[in-house]
């Protein structure tokens, strides 16, 4: 409830979810040159340091760390990160979280903010000789829109990106005469470890049985996708599109998995058994399907009567994920498809009566983690950010949808 003090349960959940989000990655850039990856250590320090003075020729559009300002020549890419979940990187669950914890733990909010508002200019308060202070360059209307153009692209006022179409570097222009003195191009941008700064947890970071709860650089190093030279940006930046989409856009992930279902028979009669699979291959994922912790993919399977009411006792589900605890304090199972792996389902069911079909689904859950855990902390009370949780629990409610449905008669 709104002002409710917050138990210690519910801080340690809040702590132990948003503590390792920004945990330093290894050294997981082998495939780069030196200079790539002195690159890579200099872009990604955080908080990204303070922009400081402008060159005095900038325009207030030039200026602008805003994404709007970004979009006045960039409007494509601007249109595309409106939609994505990186623009929703500070979103309500999020914020919600640290409304409480910048009370109970302030010092954890700077690591959540390292990877959901990278720029020094979207932190409150930055690290000083004496301990945190306020920051004067901050701008909450920036913070509050996450993941912005400048994170990956902007830094002292210069413009980063990557290469040219045709794979050169060098401007064929005077920088001096070009918008911004123009933009400083990497190959870094489009190899997976510009990625992993926030997509893989290193030594330092929580771990589960064995295993980071952030992976997925690392699942991506070892499949088919990386030993074919296809990077991250490939598959969610298609024609370098600022999409990002995954686990929840139902056309993604239908193109990464291949479903098939087959019975043992086409008809059946009273008293015979039906005996059907269906199997799922991980054939276009560049890492493990589903790769965090978040997501659930469900498979079930139940017979039905000719009325559509369902025949009680012949449910089978099998789920497909990494289930763990609300707490993070302990993996339950990992049933995940690794790159180019399989899983099949086998139903099984003697038939009592003529007029049955077979129902089966597979349904993505993509925040099946977020609904127990927002539903945990709401019901422990949360306090200074219940309205913002109570939002992000009915959006997740909302987020299931079905890659592969079949309804077929037996009798």
């Amino acid at each position: 409830m709104p002002g409710r003090r917050i138990g210690w349960p519910v801080r340690a959940v809040l702590a132990l979810l948003l503590l390792p989000l920004t945990a330093a990655i290894g050294d997981t850039r082998s495939g780069l040159s030196p200079a790539e990856r002195e690159f890579l250590d200099r872009h990604w320090r955080r908080p990204v340091p303070p922009q400081g003075d402008p060159p005095a020729r900038f325009s207030a559009i030039e200026r602008s760390l805003a994404p709007a300002s970004c979009g006045t020549c960039h409007p494509t890419q601007f249109t595309d990160w409106k939609t994505t979940r990186h623009a929703r990187a500070l979103g309500p669950g999020v914020a919600g979280q640290l409304a409480d914890l910048a009370k109970i733990a302030p010092a954890v909010v700077p690591n959540c903010l390292a990877c959901h508002a990278p720029l020094a200019e979207q932190q409150p308060t930055l690290a000083g000789a004496s301990g945190p202070a306020a920051n004067p360059a901050f701008d909450a209307a920036v913070e509050q829109q996450g993941l912005v153009c400048a994170a990956c692209h902007v830094r002292r006022h210069e413009h980063f990106g990557p290469p040219r179409r045709d794979g050169t570097l060098e401007s064929t222009a005077p920088r001096s005469s070009l918008p911004h003195n123009g933009v400083t191009r990497s190959r870094t941008f489009v190899r997976s470890e510009f990625c992993a700064s926030c997509h893989q947890f290193g030594p330092s970071g929580l771990t589960l049985n064995g295993k980071p709860l952030e992976n997925t650089y690392d699942e991506w190093r070892a499949s088919p996708a990386a030993r074919e030279g296809r990077q991250c940006q490939d598959c969610h930046m298609p024609d370098r599109r600022h999409l990002w989409r995954g686990i929840h856009d139902p056309d993604m992930v239908k193109s990464g998995v291949r479903i098939s279902f087959t019975t043992d028979r086409r008809r059946y009669r009273p008293g015979e058994e039906v005996r059907a699979t269906l199997s799922i291959a991980n054939t276009n994922v560049g890492h493990f399907f589903p790769t965090y912790v978040t997501p659930m993919v469900v498979v079930r399977a139940v017979l039905t009567d000719a009325q559509g009411g369902t025949i009680a006792g012949s449910e089978q589900q099998m789920s497909i994920g990494r289930d763990v605890t609300p707490s993070l304090s302990q993996e339950r199972a990992d049933t995940r498809i690794a790159p180019g792996g399989r899983l099949t389902f086998t139903y099984s069911r003697r038939l009592d009566r003529p007029g049955l079909r077979l129902a089966v689904a597979v349904t993505v859950f993509p925040d099946y983690f977020y609904v127990r855990f927002f539903e945990a902390i709401l019901a422990n009370g949360v306090g200074l950010g219940t309205a913002q949780i109570r939002e992000a629990f009915d959006e997740t409610r909302r987020s299931s949808y079905t890659i592969f449905s079949r309804d077929m008669p037996l009798t």
